[in-house]
């Protein structure tokens, strides 16, 4: 839920501001209560600029942390040797093939791969929930919603003495500053697939669906691990505490058809990495061209190797190091993009504001807005 809420700050910016009042579809537009006009000069370029570098350090730490899992998948099935060798190989395959994705366009490239990538990690987990402890998994999933619930006062204001300051920092610091680097990219998404939902609409539906949908893969996976440890089939927590990253393909072991779901599962990550490259080299762009949502072909190439090419400069750093600098890359572009998130906030309540009082004004903004729209896609 917290990643979810950081999200819809922004993506409820870019809405509003693009759909309601007519200007761009970039991170620019959201401070136009606060900068006025100025946001199409030096100041809104200084915006989008963060917003460019927090989505590339966001994406390429996704990138080097699924490099890692696809290794060890492939190791584990295959024998492959685990190396950071064998994942810049990796992170090289996947950005060409989002190159492509982005080159054949939203449509024909980005949109495809999306649903095959839904697709097969759906499959995927509904596997896992038939094929092992069913019973158990459904109760779980009701008792960790209820956990997460009753815990998140706690959680949200980070009073977590008993674990220490090393695990907050690998942990808690780490997921908000990926959290927070994604979400030009994540808000951007959203955005252009929000169009004519009501503000209580947009909130509800992304903040409650994706929330409930982790619960669910989460417990599906992780309790099905657990289960194992519970019922005397040990492997798994040792496994995990010797490399993390062979946890999903241990747990799947413990089910029919081990090797078959383990190939699935690296196919599934994969792809998950593939559409998030395309899909941050197109917000990218976006962001690059001023907010025109049909950048050049060029630059999307340009923003997709960039992306692949951070990825690998970071994790090349050597072993626990690189993954370190992935952390810290994140963390390091997370500070930023908080403060303008915070600014965001003050600039959509002075903006509503302004819309209770000058309604009229929105009205034509609006009416711009849908003949923006409808010349970007004629063009």
């Amino acid at each position: 839920m917290h990643a979810w809420a950081i999200y819809i700050v922004v993506g409820l910016a870019l809405c509003y501001f693009a759909y309601r009042r007519g200007l761009p579809l970039a991170m620019r537009s959201a401070f136009h209560p606060l900068l006025g006009d100025r946001i199409f000069g030096w100041p809104g370029d200084v915006i989008d600029v963060l917003a460019i570098v927090g989505t590339l350090f966001g994406v390429a730490t996704s990138l080097g942390i699924g490099a890692t899992q696809i290794n060890a998948g492939l190791e584990h099935v295959f024998g492959i040797p685990s190396g950071i060798g064998p994942q810049v190989a990796i992170i090289a395959v996947i950005t060409v093939i989002a190159t492509g994705s982005v080159v054949l366009g939203l449509h024909r490239g980005i949109r495809r791969l999306s649903l095959a990538n839904v697709g097969i990690g759906g499959v995927l987990m509904v596997f896992v929930l038939l094929a092992g402890p069913t019973v158990f998994l459904l109760n779980a999933l009701f008792d960790n919603l209820g956990a997460y619930v009753s815990s998140l006062p706690r959680l949200s204001l980070g009073a977590q003495e008993l674990v220490g300051d090393d695990w907050e920092a690998d942990w808690t610091l780490f997921y908000w500053g990926w959290w927070i680097s994604w979400s030009p990219f994540v808000g951007m998404f959203i955005a252009r697939i929000s169009r004519g939902r009501t503000i209580r609409e947009f909130i509800a539906g992304v903040l409650l669906v994706p929330t409930v949908v982790t619960a669910l893969v989460l417990t599906v996976f992780g309790e099905t691990a657990l289960f194992a440890e519970l019922t005397g089939e040990p492997g798994v927590v040792d496994a995990a505490e010797e490399n993390l990253d062979v946890a999903l393909f241990e747990t799947l072991e413990l089910l029919p058809f081990g090797v078959l779901t383990s190939l699935v599962a690296v196919a599934a990550i994969a792809l998950f990495f593939i559409t998030s490259s395309d899909s941050g080299s197109l917000v990218d762009d976006i962001h690059a061209s001023g907010g025109s949502i049909y950048p050049h072909t060029g630059t999307r190439v340009f923003w997709a190797a960039l992306e692949g090419l951070v990825a690998a400069i970071l994790l090349s750093l050597g072993g626990e190091t690189g993954l370190e600098a992935l952390q810290q890359a994140s963390i390091a572009t997370g500070v930023p993009l908080a403060i303008l998130l915070l600014a965001a906030c003050w600039a959509l309540v002075r903006a509503f504001r302004h819309e209770e009082d000058h309604p009229e004004l929105v009205v034509e903004s609006s009416e711009r807005a849908e003949r923006a729209a409808e010349r970007e896609e004629t063009a």
